[in-house]
């Protein structure tokens, strides 16, 4: 059984569903092959389940404060399945939206594992598709152009390789059936924070092993500390430049190894071991070898529109390397899908990607840092209000963090905006406007705050960068 398309796609994750949309607006006939589930990492093991725990957290915390607010609560309990059970209803709302977005598109779904064939009897060219399906068949799908968005995986590390019983992944946390009394997370990246977050506010003891010098090793020093004093506020244990000793990991009712640290060795014991130490691209596999792709460190080489080497053939997402978020690989796949039509779109600039972490406190930026862009030799402004001076986060109960601004001593421009407070992550969309529009801090003065709002701190650290702030 063979099919004839303008563009197939290997993969159904967030860039890849995507990017069938916006072809199909397009005009284009489009197809997408995806071996599990359409929605991908995001949808099913990743940005939506996690968020919704983390909500789950977020609830109870507060629910333990709410005698602040002149309500006394007794007996409070968690019900972890239950939180679970929210979370699984919530993934399948979504999916049923995308399979509908899939119907509406008039976008064939094919359910297998897709595969890239060299030039053969189907077409003089690499990108022929076989699908192999799980009863055994085949279909061979010809399309005009490839889009290769086959996500990301967790990366395992040697030495402390998983095994979804003590030692986990992402992917098998999320398939807990309970809580553990006592966790310890490698990696004190965007993953292991928000989990420690979480874990933390379920009352799990947590301890965070780091080998950098910092959590968080891309965000703002001064964003990590606020970070890290309520992480610590809230009994979690946290090791930086820490080496773990392979050779003392022990599992045995729970997992046991020693690190070494600045000031000596320490044993470390939980029972149970997260390793969140980035993500590997699904790039085996799927053909590569039958065309002219190039693969540097696991990674899909591509031009700033995503072409390979195979000018008809296109990669976005975490298999290519960057940014690996999901709003990116969206973006990512419309720029291919737009370029492959002609369209001449905007290339994706890096420093217009909001990056959003959803613990507690949430942070959020976009630009560099004061530490990138003194590196990059600018003379810099930078103006700072924390939340504790706004009196919406005071109403609100969560006045922890602040706002700092980072501009250009010599053309007011703004590089760089951090956050880290109250609905941050839903702020930055903020800054990411006034970065595509090119505003300098004064600008964003101009614009008129409703009273009281959350949303004041950021025109108050646009005030600040020339030490105008009006509240502090």
């Amino acid at each position: 059984m063979t099919n004839e398309y303008d563009l197939v796609v290997l993969g159904g994750g967030t860039g890849g569903y995507v990017a069938a949309i916006r072809a199909s607006q397009l005009g284009m006939k489009v197809a997408v092959v995806e071996n599990q589930k359409l929605g991908g990492t995001c949808l099913h093991k990743g940005c939506i389940p996690t968020k919704a725990l983390l909500r789950s957290a977020e609830v109870l915390r507060q629910t333990k404060q709410a005698s602040q607010f002149g309500i006394e609560t007794t007996d409070i309990t968690f019900n972890y399945s239950k939180a679970e059970e929210r979370k699984s209803n919530i993934v399948n709302q979504l999916l049923t939206g995308v399979q509908s977005l899939m119907k509406k598109g008039k976008i064939d779904v094919y359910e297998g594992y897709g595969r890239i064939l060299g030039p053969s009897i189907f077409a003089p060219m690499p990108g022929t598709i076989s699908i192999e399906h799980q009863e055994g068949e085949n279909t061979i799908l010809i399309p005009k152009n490839v889009l290769i968005a086959t996500g990301s995986r967790p990366r395992e590390l040697r030495g402390l390789e998983t095994d979804g019983k003590y030692i986990l992944h992402s992917d098998h946390i999320l398939q807990l059936e309970k809580l553990p009394a006592s966790i310890v997370i490698v990696g004190g990246g965007v993953i292991g924070i928000e989990w420690a977050s979480m874990l933390a506010d379920f009352g799990v003891k947590v301890t965070v092993i780091e080998h950098s010098e910092q959590i968080l090793f891309t965000e703002d020093k001064d964003i990590v500390r606020n970070v890290v004093k309520s992480l610590t506020n809230r009994d979690v244990t946290i090791y930086t430049n820490a080496s773990i000793n392979f050779e003392s990991v022990k599992k045995e009712a729970g997992v046991e190894f020693e690190i070494e640290i600045n000031d000596g060795k320490q044993i470390v014991s939980a029972e149970l071991a997260l390793v969140a130490v980035g993500r590997a691209p699904n790039s085996d596999n799927i053909g590569l070898q039958n065309t002219s792709i190039q693969v540097e460190n696991e990674f899909i080489r591509t031009n700033k529109y995503y072409q390979t080497e195979e000018s008809h053939i296109y990669a976005v997402g975490d298999v290519i390397g960057g940014y690996q978020l999901a709003h990116v690989a969206s973006h990512e796949g419309i720029i291919a899908v737009e370029h492959m039509a002609n369209k001449n779109p905007f290339p994706l600039d890096q420093n217009q990607v909001p990056v959003c972490i959803y613990a507690f406190p949430e942070v959020a930026r976009i630009g560099l840092t004061e530490k990138e862009a003194r590196k990059q030799g600018y003379q810099i402004k930078v103006g700072k209000f924390p939340f504790v001076a706004n009196g919406k986060a005071l109403v609100y109960g969560d006045a922890e963090g602040f706002v700092k601004i980072i501009s250009d001593q010599d053309t007011e421009d703004i590089l760089g905006v951090h956050m880290v407070g109250p609905h941050v992550t839903d702020m930055i969309s903020e800054a990411g406007l006034a970065k595509v529009l090119d505003a300098t801090p004064w600008e964003i003065t101009q614009n008129i705050y409703p009273h009281p709002s959350i949303s004041e701190v950021i025109g108050e650290a646009a005030l600040a960068v020339d030490g105008l702030q009006l509240h502090g």
